[in-house]
């Protein structure tokens, strides 16, 4: 059978691609679900229509993406920490922390899922931070971690 998948689906396709599965696991798991349509002429229309305009939204998005990239392009930012012992923090900067600093000097579409750390910040110092503000765009950014 085939069918026009709605979503990105891992193993078989990305929505709008149009796969030939077996009927049992059309009927009883992707259409009842909403993972699928079968693909009839117009079902295939109407994706085909939906798909362009879903394409257009993208490259929207992608645009906005990269004149946001160009603005954030060697920015830095400077957050205030209490510290004990040394240069220990009593808590540590993650990416609520970030974006709050980010949203002070005028970023307010940004959130904290487009913060990328691989372990939150715990020390004061300078340290660089990736934004991914799309799947193909991201910036980086310099935070600097002082004392109060």
């Amino acid at each position: 059978m085939e069918v026009i998948l709605t979503q990105n689906l891992e193993k078989l396709g990305k929505t709008g691609d149009v796969i030939r599965v077996k009927d049992g696991f059309a009927r009883n798991f992707l259409l009842p679900r909403g993972m699928a349509l079968l693909a009839t002429p117009v079902n295939l229309r109407k994706v085909k229509l939906e798909s362009e305009k879903i394409a257009q939204l993208r490259q929207r998005e992608k645009e906005k993406a990269q004149a946001l990239s160009e603005r954030l392009n060697g920015m830095s930012v400077t957050i205030p920490v209490a510290i004990h012992d040394g240069d220990k923090l009593y808590g540590s900067i993650g990416a609520i922390d970030i974006i709050d600093a980010l949203k002070q000097e005028g970023f307010s579409e940004l959130t904290k899922d487009m913060i990328v750390l691989s372990e939150p910040i715990k020390s004061i110092g300078v340290f660089d931070v990736t934004i991914r503000l799309h799947s193909d765009i991201s910036t980086k950014i310099k935070v600097w971690v002082v004392k109060k």
